[in-house]
């Protein structure tokens, strides 16, 4: 079993106070996001069930991706939702160089038109954020992780994380890869509908 935590600890947001964990100050807004894309099919059933709810999103998406299915990031922005950069390979911070690290998210920049930028697996070395802020980029992370990547819970519990997790401002992941098709089909139309009657409003990070 995979060991991560649904809900980022308040000590981790304090520890890390110049990255972006989730918006504090807006009530009833919610933000969320993607990971890992574009991947048509799966994408494009994202933006159909987003579309349903006039909700927005932020899909970070991996360069090599972006470059493969350029109709289908097309489609993102013209639907109104936002891009970041999740580097081109889906590279991990921690076992990678930082000049090669800086130099596959600029190679990623290519192809996607934004200053906010995830780490692949939120690991990301301190002077490589200092880097990449020095540069103007936004670091987006999270504070509710959804668990759609993980094969050894069910569609039903990824839902559970998602609503008993989030507050007002919360930032969401969820992937639109293969990997999470089966979750993302069950839990984000009803993630969707759930918030959408309790009155809030999906927004994109810009």
């Amino acid at each position: 079993m995979k060991f991560y935590t649904i809900k980022t600890p308040v000590i981790i947001q304090r520890l890390f106070s110049t990255y972006r964990w989730r918006f504090s100050s807006v009530p009833k807004e919610l933000y969320l996001t993607f990971d890992d894309g574009p991947t048509p099919e799966i994408t494009e059933f994202v933006l159909s069930e987003l579309k349903k709810h006039n909700a927005k999103a932020t899909f970070f998406c991996i360069g090599k991706n972006v470059k493969k299915h350029q109709k289908t990031c097309c489609q993102i922005v013209k639907e109104g939702h936002s891009l970041g950069n999740h580097t081109f390979n889906h590279l991990n911070g921690f076992t990678t160089k930082n000049e090669v690290y800086l130099e596959n998210i600029q190679q990623a920049s290519a192809h996607i038109d934004s200053n906010l930028f995830r780490p692949p697996y939120g690991k990301l070395k301190s002077s490589q954020a200092r880097l990449l802020q020095k540069e103007g980029y936004k670091i987006i992370m999270w504070d509710v992780l959804s668990g759609d990547f993980d094969t050894s819970i069910s569609p039903e519990k990824c839902l559970k994380n998602v609503v008993e997790n989030t507050t007002s401002g919360s930032i969401i992941v969820m992937h639109d890869s293969e990997k999470a098709r089966e979750k993302i089909h069950y839990a984000l139309p009803r993630i969707l509908d759930h918030f959408t009657k309790e009155g809030y409003v999906f927004k994109e990070i810009v």
